[in-house]
């Protein structure tokens, strides 16, 4: 469960799968012969730092993207062309709506003065910029500004009028975010690692004066989670990827007085509830899918919020400042939708119905708290956002989408089907393919997609990049193997730390069973694998631990070795990533076992490695010791590096390159030759 605080982060969205239930061990699909895993070995280390400074220009420049075939470039550039702006934030003082959208080729702020009318560009250049938050007064936009990939944002300013951006902070190798607007539209909240770069202290920000005073800054990776009356504040402290204490801090006292995850690891999500000293708290504490509970700082008991009952996990929940309306997201197999409770009435707040929605999600309620922003998502058409009013009940579209010279109707839905682990767990995954691609009608290449996270979640709903394979002629499959979101805390910490070692063999399963179910007449189809982040450590994994399992692999920002990830990531993140990945010292062994590079002599297939240069996650020595070591041991791989980005592409020059070559890398290797 990641919970979502459903408001703007400058990062960082039934039917239950047993786990080990058939001793029916290994499914028939192990007819299929492939390699076992050769002997471990100590992980190799060498490089050090992380960003552009840990890297020569001279290899930067050998390893740019080249350019695409024309006809590829204006596939790709297509599909680009359609796009979804953000939900947006809607100011119900002056009845504009603001949203973010990349038609400039990054992302950029942007203003509506009425529903569907012509959109005014509010922030410009080549730095993408955010929407972090509105003044109460409807005077200001807070926004976040990031530089080259470098997850270093500053924080600015901006008249809901327009013009010039008036900065509150920005500085080189600091995380300055947003985190709070005063009620009385006085101060800006802000938290920033510019003392230690493992700790967050917090700001205010007098927008009258520009005076910046520090409020709070013990050890450790703090923010506001609330905020009752512009007085008591709830502090996060977070220990761990998922991990969190709470604390309620007053800002006359200066008293921290401990609330909640003292001493423990469990998932929580607290806010202010109506009366000082009750609190609402979304955890998986006492159950295996996320609950919503009263607690008070009289009985400190968790009690069942029972007005509220939905099926699935609770992804998050958000409460307007008057308190007096809770509004929450929630999953079911991975599908979202949204829920609402009238805090006073303690009524059930009924949203319309969109049966034909893959994904309903929330976004931001106004400020005045009339008001919700949704967005809707359907597999065939792109996301269309809508404010919604509480009182009145009616929707409102904002926001229209736009899809030039693409025929989205034709677009494929995702289907839930599940894969058999070979101690018989079954797997979720999301297929998607053509008519002509479907089981026993024809021979096509299948591309796994492994998500991210690992905490992350594969969703059905509109798919461009999806979509985009499966136009190609291939099975486009995303599983959410064990350790994923959305499935039960269970479910999720199957992975942590050395656990990881009894699940990894999800990667290779997914490939023995899919061989086997879209084999026809005993000849197998190709198979490919990708995915970012650890989805890309995943490809890896794929490419070397389980060689011959896949025919081709394309890793985005995926880390090669753990040992070295962990050392060199940045210090914020090496904190986070210990609970989900293991101790350098204590569990160093499994980190090795664990390492696509230890098994790095097993691979045989092709590989692609895409890495931004200024990554501050997954350092660029990622990409260039698993580059290296290849190419040491005369096995072919190519790498592209991406000079001007981080943790993924965000400039839409270098998203159609690291696109179109994914598109070329797979077309090459997995169509058949005959």
């Amino acid at each position: 469960m990641k919970y979502s605080n459903m408001c703007f982060a400058f990062c960082a969205t039934g039917l239950v799968f047993l786990l080990g239930c058939s001793s029916g061990a290994r499914s028939a699909a192990t007819e299929i012969p492939l390699p076992s895993a050769g002997p471990t070995k100590t992980a190799p280390s060498g490089y050090q730092g992380l960003g552009s400074d840990s890297i020569g220009t001279e290899t930067v420049r050998q390893f740019a993207a080249k350019p695409l075939p024309a006809d590829l470039s204006r596939k790709v550039q297509g599909f680009l062309d359609v796009r979804s702006p953000g939900l947006g934030m809607l100011n119900g003082k002056k009845k504009q709506v603001f949203f973010s959208w990349r038609v400039t080729g990054v992302n950029q702020v942007w203003r509506l003065d009425s529903p569907k009318s012509f959109p005014v560009q509010m922030t410009g250049g080549e730095d993408p910029t955010f929407l972090a938050d509105m003044t109460p007064d409807g005077q200001w936009l807070v926004l976040g500004r990031d530089r080259a990939g470098e997850e270093n944002p500053g924080l600015y300013l901006q008249s809901t009028a327009g013009g010039p951006l008036r900065l509150i902070q920005h500085l080189p190798k600091v995380q300055t975010a947003f985190q709070y607007v005063s009620q009385d539209s006085r101060f800006v909240y802000y938290h920033a690692n510019d003392r230690e770069p493992d700790s967050y202290a917090i700001y205010r920000f007098e927008i009258s004066s520009g005076k910046k005073e520090l409020l709070f800054s013990e050890k450790g990776i703090w923010s506001i989670g609330d905020v009752l009356v512009d007085k008591k504040f709830l502090l996060v402290k977070a220990t761990g990827s998922l991990s969190r204490e709470y604390y309620q801090w007053d800002l006359q006292t200066k008293e921290l007085l401990p609330l909640l995850g003292q001493g423990e690891k469990e998932q929580y999500n607290v806010r202010f509830a109506e009366k000082e000293g009750d609190f609402f708290v979304l955890t998986n504490k006492l159950s295996d899918f996320a609950k919503i509970y009263r607690w008070n700082l009289q009985n400190k008991k968790l009690v069942p919020l029972r007005e509220l009952q939905v099926k699935g996990e609770i992804e998050g929940m958000s409460i307007d400042t008057g308190r007096t309306r809770m509004v929450i997201s929630y999953s079911h197999l991975g599908y979202n939708r949204v829920a609402g409770l009238d805090l006073k009435s303690l009524s059930t707040i009924s949203f319309p119905d969109f049966p034909e929605a893959d994904q309903v999600y929330p976004g931001s309620i106004s400020k005045e708290g009339n008001h919700l922003m949704i967005g809707v998502d359907v597999h065939n058409r792109p996301r269309v956002s809508y404010s919604y009013n509480f009182k009145t009940k009616l929707m409102t579209q904002w926001v229209v989408p736009s899809q030039p010279e693409v025929e989205t109707s034709a677009f494929v839905r995702a289907r839930l089907e599940t894969f058999p682990a070979r101690d018989g767990t079954q797997i979720p995954m999301f297929v998607r393919a053509a008519d002509k691609c479907k089981k026993g009608k024809a021979l096509c290449p299948i591309i796994v997609h492994f998500h991210g996270g690992p905490e992350g979640q594969s969703t059905p709903g509109f798919s461009l990049f999806a979509q985009s394979f499966v136009d190609e002629g291939f099975v486009y499959i995303e599983p959410n193997v064990r350790g994923s979101d959305g499935y039960g805390k269970i479910w999720l910490a199957l992975d942590d730390g050395a656990k990881r070692l009894n699940v990894i063999t999800d990667i290779e399963d997914a490939a023995i069973f899919l061989k086997k179910e879209y084999s026809i007449k005993g000849e197998f189809p190709k198979i490919g694998v990708m995915g970012g982040s650890y989805g890309g450590y995943s490809t890896l994994m794929a490419m070397t631990r389980f060689a011959g399992a896949y025919d081709a692999g394309v890793s985005n920002v995926g880390m090669s070795n753990l040992v070295t990830f962990l050392q060199n990531t940045a210090p914020y993140r090496r904190i986070l990533r210990t609970s989900e990945y293991g101790d350098l010292e204590k569990d160093r062994e499994a980190l090795v076992k664990l390492s696509p590079i230890t098994y790095i002599d097993q691979l045989k297939a092709p590989l692609l490695i895409i890495q931004g240069v200024s990554d501050p996650r997954v350092p660029v020595g990622e990409a260039l010791q698993m580059f290296e070591s290849l190419k040491k041991k005369g096995i072919q791989s190519d790498l592209i590096l991406f000079a001007d980005e981080g943790h993924g592409s965000q400039k839409r020059g270098n998203q159609v390159l690291e696109w179109g070559h994914e598109l070329q890398f797979f077309n090459k290797h997995l169509k058949s030759t005959k």
